[in-house]
């Protein structure tokens, strides 16, 4: 699939604005994890022009900005349906079938997202903000990897599926997996420490997932950002994540501990990806090695 105008897709996710329903893929927790693990992975030329495009007040972090484009989704409420890419339920998706707006405009999901702030980074002549089409990109790739973000149209990606989480917190399904398994997890394992949860996640790139990674951004190239692939992925992943979960459900450690290591795994897949993405728009190559930072 091409890649489309980026001018067309804003226009047309303009039109659609008001009506696309609202969503978000992780918390804030799980966008800054992606964002961290990719900054790992940047060549130095890649990290020196990433910094160069980030605005003042992220303090040269990529992932202190992660979340920017969930923070402004009021004021460019043209980007709601670039955040996701629901199906109809068959754990497949298909671009033609699935990527539109909520009246059918063509392209507007996130792999549209995706393969379009990618095209306008690569363009040095494109008309369109530099820093925002990083942003957007790099939330982007973190949104397609949280499978409820390729979960069910008719439950808006488990948004109107109400759940207890613990016998205690009354939330949906879809910020189950944005946030409380994230937080569940931190709290239990790590004391509340993001950066012991990203050393965990970045052990197991090392060790359990070592002869995978490399597979994982493999077929990325200037011309195509897989970003199929990845939608593909979730859709598959979002049916187990409704087995046990129907409305009125509470969830405690079976759900859980099925789910964790789901999240800590395409958090990890997102953060290689997006690295590598970042390193071949600015650097020309594909860096497959995680760096100590």
């Amino acid at each position: 699939m091409g890649f489309l105008p980026l001018l067309q897709v804003v226009l047309l996710a303009a039109a659609a604005a008001a009506r696309a329903p609202a969503a978000r893929a992780w918390g804030e927790e799980g966008h800054f994890m992606t964002c961290k693990i990719a900054e790992g992975f940047l060549t130095s030329e890649a990290s020196a022009a990433v910094k160069g495009l980030l605005p003042e007040w992220a303090n040269g972090e990529l992932a202190a900005a992660c979340s920017w484009p969930d923070a402004v989704r009021r004021q460019m409420p043209w980007s709601s349906s670039l955040h996701f890419a629901d199906t109809p339920g068959d754990c497949k998706f298909s671009y033609a079938r699935d990527c539109h707006g909520t009246k059918g405009e063509k392209d507007m999901c996130v792999v549209g997202g995706i393969n379009n702030y990618t095209a306008a980074l690569q363009d040095s002549s494109s008309p369109y903000n530099r820093t925002e089409s990083l942003l957007f990109l790099s939330h982007f790739l973190g949104d397609i990897h949280q499978p409820m973000h390729c979960g069910r149209t008719a439950d808006l990606g488990g948004n109107t599926i109400v759940v207890t989480w613990y016998n205690t917190t009354k939330t949906n399904l879809h910020k189950v997996w944005d946030e409380k398994v994230i937080e569940t997890a931190m709290n239990r394992f790590y004391k509340d420490d993001r950066s012991a949860m990203i050393q965990a996640i970045k052990l197991n790139l090392t060790n359990e997932w070592s002869k995978e990674e490399n597979q994982w951004a493999a077929c990325y190239t200037r011309t195509t950002t897989c970003a199929d692939k990845y939608a593909e992925e979730s859709a598959e992943l979002s049916c187990p994540a409704y087995v046990g979960a129907e409305q009125g459900s509470n969830l405690e450690d079976e759900y859980f501990f099925s789910a964790l290591p789901v999240v800590q795994k395409r958090i990890a897949q997102g953060g290689v990806r997006l690295g590598a993405i970042l390193n071949q728009i600015f650097s020309g190559k594909n860096n497959s090695s995680i760096q100590s930072s």
